[in-house]
């Protein structure tokens, strides 16, 4: 990411000064990131908790 005109840091409260720091993986502090998804915990499936269920009988 290039700095531009009128854009705002995704880090820092700021303006972009083109430091090129949200481009640095965050596993490995010498790679740019190529999106591997390595840095995130996303699961393949998810357990939802249900307290109650409610009919309405109208």
């Amino acid at each position: 990411m290039k700095k531009s005109e009128n854009n705002q840091c995704v880090l820092y409260d700021r303006e972009c000064i083109g430091c090129m720091e949200c481009e640095i993986c965050d596993l490995d502090k010498n790679k740019i990131c190529d999106n591997c998804g390595k840095c995130l915990e996303v699961k393949d499936d998810a357990i939802i908790k249900i307290d109650k269920i409610i009919i309405d009988e109208d």
